[in-house]
């Protein structure tokens, strides 16, 4: 698999999922959900009412619409509460969601941002070394490419950082 980090705007990266983090209606809200929705126009959200919603840990997937990527996979961080809400597990479950739907439709690239690192205040450090330890670990045939896009520079050097390291320490093995 093919794992890069880039700064940009998730919502211009032609891939055939860009992942959504999402509120639990999947009708839009702040950060990177708000973007994704303008971008993608009011089919997108038509297509996300028609879902009824999703749990936190869950992924559903929609149609791109007005996007680049051919698909928006939806899912549903945790809001982080000092860690005590099973919190770990419910991210890399997030993850592992939209790595099985992408390996069950075919899919063979996908882009993640920084999910629930922002208003739900997930540590930006725990959250980076769940996102690259579950992909990192996936085995499965696809994706076969996979881009963490990270809203800034701090946060693009934090997923280098690790994902160097997670490499690092694959290839000493």
């Amino acid at each position: 698999m093919n794992i890069s980090v880039t700064t940009s705007d998730i919502t211009t990266l032609n891939v055939d999922a860009i992942v959504n983090a999402a509120n639990q209606s999947l009708l839009g809200g702040g950060g990177v959900d708000g973007a994704i929705h303008r971008a993608a126009g009011l089919d997108l959200l038509a297509e996300c009412r028609a879902l009824g919603g999703c749990a936190t840990g869950q992924a559903k997937m929609t149609c791109g619409w007005r996007l680049p990527s051919k698909h928006v996979t939806h899912t549903v961080g945790p809001v982080w509460d000092g860690g005590t809400q099973d919190e770990a597990a419910l991210l890399t479950s997030c993850y592992l969601a939209c790595l099985k739907i992408s390996d069950q439709e075919d899919l063979r690239s996908i882009a993640f941002p920084a999910i629930s690192t922002g208003v739900y205040g997930f540590p930006k450090a725990a959250a980076c070394e769940i996102a690259v330890s579950t992909i990192t670990g996936w085995s499965n045939p696809n994706p076969t490419e996979v881009i963490f896009s990270c809203f800034n520079a701090d946060t693009d050097h934090l997923y280098r950082t690790r994902l160097a390291q997670h490499q690092a320490g694959f290839s000493s093995q």
